[in-house]
């Protein structure tokens, strides 16, 4: 687990939305003075350096591995639209849509609620936090697991709000089911710019 202040200096390099604890509006006016600094000063980024960057914000958004994001970019770059695959592939982890349902907090939160054996598919425990999601799949909070402190709290005000039309939520049962493959777009995709992340590892 990274320290709060590791999680700052990371987010200062790769932008605010990388975690949710810099998703504020004090660390936004912090970035942006630093980014006025940087330009007063003339300093430029070289096409590697901006690569990197990129890659570094998808991996840490989605709380990859470096081996991780390459083997999700090496299958993506095959298809005919690789940004969208590869943004399908990462939206479709079990964990990503915990995480987009509100059952947890961040993606950190929600993969060790999958590790820790709280969630089901299609009947069955998963232990799996990368495993894919497809259409028809349904997801629930193991029965023994509803009662505990990590989902007692919930409501559905809290939930429906981050939900995406890909998923349809069930909050008072604890339930969801997928309607369709995660959408891409500029929004769905957070802002991240998946092409730049194939440039990177394409040299």
């Amino acid at each position: 687990m990274l320290p709060v202040k590791s999680k700052f200096k990371i987010a200062k390099r790769l932008g605010a939305g990388i975690f949710e604890q810099t998703q504020s509006q004090k660390f936004a006016l912090s970035e942006a003075r630093s980014k006025k600094k940087e330009k007063r000063g003339g300093r430029g980024g070289s096409d590697y350096g901006r690569q990197l960057l990129e890659k570094q914000k998808v991996r840490f958004t989605y709380g990859l591995s470096e081996r991780q994001l390459s083997n999700y970019a090496e299958k993506a770059f095959d298809a005919t639209e690789p940004s969208k695959a590869l943004h399908v592939a990462l939206e479709s982890r079990i964990d990503s849509a915990i995480y987009r349902l509100g059952f947890a907090p961040t993606r950190r939160a929600a993969r060790q609620m999958v590790s820790h054996g709280h969630i089901k598919i299609n009947g069955t425990r998963t232990t799996v936090p990368s495993q894919h999601l497809k259409k028809g799949d349904v997801i629930e909070v193991r029965e023994g697991s509803k009662s505990g402190i990590l989902f007692a709290s919930l409501t559905e005000k809290e939930n429906m709000k981050a939900v995406p039309n890909w998923l349809k939520s069930d909050v008072s049962a604890l339930k969801a089911t997928v309607e369709a493959e995660p959408a891409y777009s500029l929004i769905e995709g957070s802002g991240l710019d998946y092409a730049t992340v194939f440039e990177f590892y394409s040299r």
